[in-house]
């Protein structure tokens, strides 16, 4: 939507509000809603403000000591939000609102701050630039839907919650249409907040969905990632009764992980520059795409903490649960990391290691300077993989922890040269921040297992 769009909605008395927001280091959207007249007599035009200990806060808005860029010796101060105007649209789904994304600068000099998550991405993308490339990508985001608001989720302590499906639905369109209230909306409301969309289906667990929007150029698509988590939240939370829906990467251990699939692709002059005759096995591509297939597996390990970033991200890692437990690639095989799919424009690499958890921002950067550091070495792929993945035990196994993933990521000279030594030691600090709360804390499962019987 441009300016002058916003500008007569607003006149028009179609628009009163205007959600400003970025994503924090855990990919949820944070910001302030303006009154929409201010918003274009004063932010549209200066930007407006944001509290620098947001992207140092823990999960439950705790201000985390350690961090360089924010701490109780600096006094909090401010980040200058600097709208970007590509992103501004209806939010559809909420009343008479619309929704801009905000590149996160320097209050002084508005320098991006590097360790900002869309900084972060932009970094990368500019590096593809300047080898001449765009980057396109898409990601599948699978999600639990639950009969229980999420009040009532929080009151039965995310405990005995009741899925909104009852057996496993992997593509029925009858199960599926006894969640549409919810799909249904999603799917229009999206669109008419341009972000477009290709489908909805069940998925392979009870109550489990996965949501498809059109590809884009990646820093679009992320934006579309983290709009698409929104909008999908605040419907379920409206509905009448409410519903909820967890993008957990592991919701429990009986069901099946929800995943964030990424496809990508490098594109050169309004074309595909994966598109080639050479022979990977059964794949024929460029030169392109085999050594950026081949970097981005190369440093999948180090780079792991980017596409698995909570404690819970490792759940998902089990055999013959659909979600990747060695490195390997392969045409059209569900079970390993890389999957090929696709042919000559439409040739692309998915990577089926993230979960539904992951910050978008920071994982396209990952996949992104992994990619291009294979095309600028001119790497050539391991030969592809035929046959079950999770059977092959001479193949590497993913980092199975946050605690190994942040230790391969603090680590990597490859990483800090990529993404700045400032990037690595603040993300480092987060995931450790995050290992320390986990082994705080007492679970169920100690409970269950230690109460009456040790």
């Amino acid at each position: 939507m441009e300016l002058s769009e916003l500008e007569k909605l607003v006149q028009a008395g179609e628009v009163d509000t205007v959600i400003v927001g970025f994503t924090d280091l855990y990919g949820r959207l944070m910001g302030k809603r303006c009154d929409a007249e201010f918003f274009l007599e004063e932010v549209a035009r200066d930007g407006t403000h944001g509290c620098d200990y947001l992207l140092t806060a823990d999960m439950e808005m705790e201000p985390v000591p350690g961090y360089k860029i924010a701490n109780w010796e600096s006094g909090y101060g401010d980040f200058h939000l600097s709208p970007d105007f590509s992103t501004m649209r209806l939010a559809s789904w909420l009343s008479r609102t619309a929704l801009i994304l905000c590149d996160v600068q320097a209050d002084g000099d508005h320098a991006l701050v590097a360790q900002a998550p869309r900084s972060i991405l932009r970094r990368q993308l500019a590096a593809a630039q300047e080898l001449g490339f765009d980057v396109m990508a898409a990601s599948e985001l699978e999600y639990y839907i639950f009969e229980n608001s999420y009040r009532a989720a929080m009151e039965k302590n995310f405990q005995d919650l009741k899925p909104a499906g009852w057996y496993l639905e992997d593509y029925h369109t009858f199960q599926g249409s006894r969640v549409e209230k919810l799909n249904a909306a999603a799917r229009r409301h999206l669109r008419l907040s341009e972000v477009p969309v290709e489908t909805t289906k069940g998925e392979w667990g009870l109550g489990q969905h996965e949501l498809n929007v059109r590809y884009a150029e990646a820093l679009a698509m992320a934006d579309r990632h983290v709009i698409l988590k929104q909008c999908v939240r605040e419907i379920a939370d409206q509905l009448d009764p409410p519903m909820s829906v967890t993008f957990m990467a592991k919701f429990a251990e009986d069901r099946a992980g929800s995943s964030c699939h990424i496809h990508m692709s490098l594109w050169k002059d309004g074309k595909n520059a994966f598109a080639g005759t050479e022979s990977f096995g059964p794949v024929r591509g460029s030169s392109t795409f085999g050594s950026f297939l081949a970097g981005w597996q190369a440093h999948a390990p180090e780079m792991m903490a980017l596409y698995a970033p909570t404690v819970n991200s490792y759940k998902r890692y089990q055999p013959g649960s659909w979600a990747p437990t060695r490195l390997a690639w392969s045409q059209d095989n569900r079970t390993a990391g890389f999957r090929v799919v696709g042919r000559d424009q439409s040739l692309r690499v998915e990577c089926r290691i993230p979960g539904a958890d992951v910050n978008p921002y920071l994982a396209y950067a990952a996949a992104i300077a992994s990619g291009l550091d294979g095309v600028r070495r001119g790497l050539v792929p391991e030969p592809n993989f035929s046959g079950d993945v999770y059977q092959a035990d001479e193949l590497p196994e993913v980092p199975m922890s946050l605690g190994e993933a942040t230790d391969l990521f603090a680590g990597s000279a490859f990483v800090r040269e990529v993404l700045g030594a400032d990037v690595v030691d603040h993300y480092t600090h987060f995931f450790r921040e995050e290992l320390r709360a986990h082994h705080a804390a007492v679970s169920d499962w100690e409970r269950r297992r230690y109460f009456e019987r040790i």
